[in-house]
């Protein structure tokens, strides 16, 4: 009996630490991307992506993925960027969790 009350205690007591990984951008530098815009420019407002696709050159994905300890809910942002000549043609925000295309 004590050892399974101890099991129990242990269990209520496992910590689970935060995990964040990717670009957590501010919504202020991906409003100030606009069309025309130059790789360099998108860098320096955004940072280095965390996918650029030796296959996909033309496009720059900032992914962002967020689980707060015990909690099952899951916070996912995805901003892709497309250039066209080194300068952005299109910009895709909130887009679903895909792998590149």
């Amino acid at each position: 009996m004590l050892i399974a009350a101890l099991a129990i205690m242990a269990t209520g007591c496992i910590f689970r630490i935060d995990i964040q990984q990717g670009n957590l951008l501010e919504e202020s530098a991906v409003d100030q991307v606009e069309i025309g815009m130059t790789r360099s420019q998108v860098r320096f407002l955004l940072g280095t992506p965390m996918v650029a696709d030796s296959f996909h050159q033309n496009r720059w994905d900032y992914t962002y993925y967020f689980q707060e300890g015990k909690s099952k809910e899951i916070e996912q942002r995805w901003l892709i960027v497309y250039f066209a000549e080194d300068q952005v043609e299109r910009i895709e925000k909130d887009m679903p969790i895909s792998p590149s295309t």
